[in-house]
């Protein structure tokens, strides 16, 4: 218990995803109930510390990515995985649409053992439904860094919502989620 009776710690998770454009993946996990913060980064390279031109080289290793942190009373890491395979290609090696290379790779960064079998299970799972005609290509790694984006990275369909890369990309991506998850959205 805490000072003022209440708990001292509240129990948070996080998640490191991959798939595809971060502002896309920020965009539709920053509406869901449960979700607290969404930081677009970079993960799953070697390079210290990089910067956006450095990891759209392809050079880095790193992948485009968001770390998100959630109640899991809320939302539990399946929920955010089931999203996760919704609104991105996960059968395509190093591309999501027209951005291509490593950098948008679809990978699951874990944070334990138990979010490395529930991964697992859920790429299992998937990959024996009539969903996808392709392989499931999802790289499913330990998270050994996270290197936040640069500040205008940050919230981006927010602040940029009218540009047209918004409105053809991340748009249909967020309302794909909107029409699957409906009860899970904080509004």
């Amino acid at each position: 218990m805490g000072k003022n009776g209440g708990d001292a710690t509240l129990e948070r998770e996080t998640a490191t995803l991959a798939g595809g454009c971060f502002w896309c993946l920020e965009a539709v996990f920053q509406e869901l109930k449960g979700v607290e913060k969404v930081v677009s980064g970079y993960a799953g390279g070697a390079v210290e510390k990089p910067s956006y031109r450095e990891v759209s080289s392809g050079t880095t290793g790193h992948a485009e990515v968001v770390q998100v942190s959630f109640d899991p009373e809320k939302i539990s890491y399946k929920d955010l995985l089931d999203v996760f395979f919704t609104i991105h290609d996960p059968t395509t090696l190093n591309r999501q649409g027209a951005d291509v290379g490593t950098q948008y790779r679809s990978a699951i960064f874990y944070h334990s053992d138990e979010q490395k079998g529930i991964a697992e299970q859920v790429k299992e799972e998937l990959g024996k439904s009539p969903l996808w005609e392709n392989p499931i290509v999802t790289e499913i790694a330990p998270l050994h860094n996270f290197y936040p984006a640069e500040d205008y990275h940050q919230d981006y369909y927010k602040q940029n919502s009218g540009e047209p890369y918004c409105r053809l990309v991340i748009e249909p991506k967020v309302a794909k989620m909107r029409k699957h998850f409906m009860d899970k959205l904080k509004r």
